[in-house]
């Protein structure tokens, strides 16, 4: 995403809401949900189960399927306080058991901060559930347990399983010190890479680079402990990327590879194609960089559009990173997709690891096993405790996911590891080193454990916005 941030308005009035559900318990702040009427069985599965009216993914309605079975929900309607606003669910539209599917009514109505979502079947009059509430979500409304709890404050994990631990905000680590020195440096010469430098990986003595203007850089380090652009085989100016085929121009926000290394091929996250910017395309797209070509063409997409929550064009896959089979199998990952731990060899070839994506209008994370054959599963999905991210980093000998948000969080780090749950749950949260200021770093690598000395080793940022001239910055962690 570039330095500048585009509101999208969205004009809500503190309206006094029409018919609610019943009697309204005297709550201070929220609502109590009150029972519909009968209806179809295969709808007593299917909850309202979080709702967000402010932030970059506003006004967005969740539904979970409790039950056992999938549900239909084709042509289903989505409604606030007025019965004349209605938001109809696509033909096509299925709900697996234990689903979560958010969508993004903004197109056929505004929740207020005083308002109603409802579910009706197609004909528009059973009601399936309703939640009423009297204040506009901080960042979200969301039932706890999932499916069957009562709505209270928590943090914002549209299509994911509710934060039912945590407040606004997410997380339950108080956050502490930066874990390595305080002081960074630049680690670029000046002006080389302008604006939009967005994503970082280290990868043995070369750094790869995404810029979102359809970019990817390979970088070499320039003997002063920073990294230059490569100026052999073809790399001086960076390379433009596309879609395969040749087509388009991806909004290059995420970059990563495998165990391989670049051998195996570079992975690139973007969320759009530029020559259609206002249409989100939420895509892992994978590049073969062995050549001198100054364009490269994508050899495979997995385009994940269909399975992720409606955001903002500008608020998508922010983030990629690449996460080892078997670090997840000896942890005990629980695939989300089966409900029992995670076997690799259930997915034939894919990469012998797990994408994980973060989608920057939620701050939630999400595993993706992608196939070689183009195909995709989604094994995880979670809160990264933010409101929003930025970039992912698996940091190999710590057996640790990075997650990292930029000045819209004031800089915020988090490490999670695989719980006794099977679930990723974070173990740290970090505020930014102190001698760095609160900058639009949209990029984190961390330097591998052979650079370790004395405790402690390398880390960067790039800073989208490119301040005093620089892109990249130089700090320290402990390893």
């Amino acid at each position: 995403m570039t330095a500048s941030r585009t509101s999208h308005p969205n004009p809500r009035s503190a309206r006094t809401p029409a018919l609610r559900l019943g009697a309204v318990p005297a709550l201070a702040v929220l609502a109590a949900l009150t029972a519909g009427p009968a209806h179809a069985a295969p709808a007593d599965g299917i909850r309202i189960n979080e709702v967000v009216t402010t932030g970059d993914a506003d006004d967005s309605i969740e539904l979970y399927n409790k039950g056992t079975t999938p549900v239909d929900l084709s042509g289903w309607i989505l409604k606030d306080d007025s019965s004349s606003s209605k938001y109809k669910i696509s033909s096509g539209t299925t709900l697996a058991p234990g689903a979560f599917r958010a969508f993004d009514v903004r197109s056929s109505f505004g929740l207020g901060s005083s308002d109603e979502a409802r579910l009706y079947l197609p004909d528009g009059s059973t009601l399936v559930d309703g939640f009423t509430w009297s204040k506009h979500s901080e960042p979200s409304w969301s039932r706890c347990a999932d499916g069957t709890g009562t709505f209270k404050a928590a943090a914002l994990t549209l299509g994911a399983p509710n934060d039912c631990g945590t407040g606004p905000g997410g997380g339950s680590t108080t956050p502490v010190a930066w874990p390595g020195g305080s002081s960074v440096s630049t680690a670029d010469a000046s002006n080389v890479f302008g604006e939009d430098l967005s994503a970082l990986q280290q990868d043995g003595s070369v750094m790869w680079g995404a810029q979102n203007s359809g970019k990817l850089w390979r970088l070499v380090k320039n003997g002063s402990g920073g990294w230059r652009p490569d100026t052999t085989g073809g790399w001086s100016a960076g390379k433009s990327l596309r879609f395969p085929a040749g087509s388009g121009s991806p909004d290059s926000e995420g970059v990563t590879v495998t165990g391989a290394g670049a051998s195996g091929g570079v992975y690139v996250a973007s969320e759009r194609n530029a020559a259609s910017s206002g249409t989100s395309r939420l895509s892992v797209l994978r590049y073969d960089v062995s050549g001198t070509a100054t364009t490269l063409t994508a050899g495979k997409e997995w385009n994940l559009t269909q399975d992720l929550p409606a955001v903002s064009s500008n608020l998508g896959l922010e983030a990629v990173t690449w996460v080892p089979d078997g670090y997840l199998t000896g942890a005990g990952f629980k695939d989300a997709s089966t409900g029992a731990a995670y076997d690799p060899a259930r997915y034939g070839a894919h990469t012998n690891g797990v994408f994980f994506v973060g989608l920057e209008g939620t701050g939630t994370i999400y595993g993706y096993v992608l196939a070689d054959s183009g195909a995709y599963t989604r094994v995880a999905a979670f809160s990264s405790g933010m409101s929003a991210i930025m970039e992912l980093q698996w940091e190999p000998r710590a057996n640790r996911l990075w997650a990292v948000c930029d000045d819209t969080c004031s800089g915020r780090h988090r490490t999670l590891r695989v719980d006794a749950s099977g679930a990723f749950a974070p173990s740290a949260v970090l505020n930014r080193p102190s001698g760095m200021s609160n900058l639009n770093n949209e990029g984190f690598a961390i330097a591998p454990a052979a650079e370790c000395v004395a405790g402690s080793k390398p880390v960067y940022w790039s800073d989208d916005s490119n301040t005093s001239g620089h892109a990249l910055r130089k700090g320290t962690v402990t390893c």
